[in-house]
């Protein structure tokens, strides 16, 4: 049986919240007059792109921010690829220890080559086999760790996130749950928690034995 282990990004990987905050204000600021902030982006993270536009930018129909918000997506990229992000403790080692055992993947509601600037600092793509985001597809989280499922024929997924939006993904993509109860949000349901990330490995083998 074939049992992968599919990550949330922003909550469970890392907190890139200040970094994307500061990249983004360098383009909205001169051009909405909009200061975006650490807390905007808590508020927002784990939001499909258009969501999290509307939510931070009111007032402005989705058109007239595209041009800004693929401005401000390149900046951030370009920045997280070059100085990254705040990492959860110990969490290379770990990714390192959990991909001689599973076959590990990423499924974010973001846009392209943010997930692809994270591997790149870190120097982690190798220790994953696939990942997807809203981005590429214009899909939601459901349906893109449905899609991981499918083309990575997996018997078993087991989606790790931070919100109560990953765990309804997780439950309509057909994937199991835990939760990275250290990051962004709660979720309601009784389901396996972590409380660090490093505490993974441990989990998944009394959850698969």
């Amino acid at each position: 049986m074939k049992t992968g282990i599919i990550f949330d990004m922003d909550g469970t990987l890392w907190d890139s919240a200040s970094q994307v905050a500061a990249a983004w204000s360098q383009i909205t600021v001169p051009k909405l007059g909009k200061q975006v902030t650490a807390q905007d982006m808590y508020r927002t993270m784990g939001m499909p792109m258009d969501e999290l536009a509307a939510a931070i930018f009111p007032g402005h129909t989705l058109d007239e921010l595209r041009p800004v918000l693929e401005e401000s997506f390149q900046l951030e990229n370009d920045h997280l690829r070059e100085h990254g992000a705040v990492l959860y403790p110990r969490l290379i080692e770990t990714i390192q220890q959990l991909s001689e055992a599973y076959p590990l993947y990423i499924v974010s509601n973001c846009q392209v080559g943010y997930i692809e600037s994270f591997l790149e600092h870190y120097q982690l793509k190798q220790y994953f086999e696939d990942y997807i985001c809203f981005g590429t597809n214009n899909r939601p989280k459901g349906e893109n760790i449905a899609l991981i499922i499918e083309r990575n024929h997996l018997d078993r997924g087991i989606y790790v996130g931070d919100i109560q939006a990953d765990h309804d993904a997780a439950a309509s993509g057909g994937a199991e749950f835990i939760h990275a109860a250290y990051g962004f949000g709660t979720v309601a349901e009784d389901v396996p928690k972590l409380r660090a990330f490093e505490e993974l490995p441990d989990l998944l083998k009394q959850l698969l034995s």
